[in-house]
């Protein structure tokens, strides 16, 4: 499933992030994939997820902040590079899963 990030409202964005967050968290969402356009205008497919049982123990996080969304940034686990990364919330282009 890919779903593109084209909004006409306010409402639709928040709505956009809070069915990304379901779908990170979501344990039968496998290979998560959020295409989003870098600083430097290049773009990024990262497969990342935050599914607790889906990272190391030694990466878990430590702290509840993880995953939350700052408003314009989210902090979620690489599972390509194994490391936490984040992505700015404008600049995602799709994000895409199997289940």
């Amino acid at each position: 499933m890919t779903m593109q990030t084209t909004f006409k409202t306010d409402k639709e964005f928040e709505e956009f992030k809070t069915w990304t967050l379901g779908v990170l968290r979501d344990e039968s969402a496998k290979d998560v994939c959020v295409t989003f356009t870098k600083k430097d205008g290049s773009n990024r497919d990262m497969f990342c997820t935050l599914v607790e049982s889906r990272i190391p123990t030694d990466k878990q996080p430590k702290t509840e902040t993880t995953g939350k969304d700052s408003g314009s940034a989210l902090r979620v686990f690489d599972t390509e590079k194994q490391e936490w990364r984040s992505f700015r919330w404008d600049s995602v282009t799709k994000v895409g899963f199997e289940l």
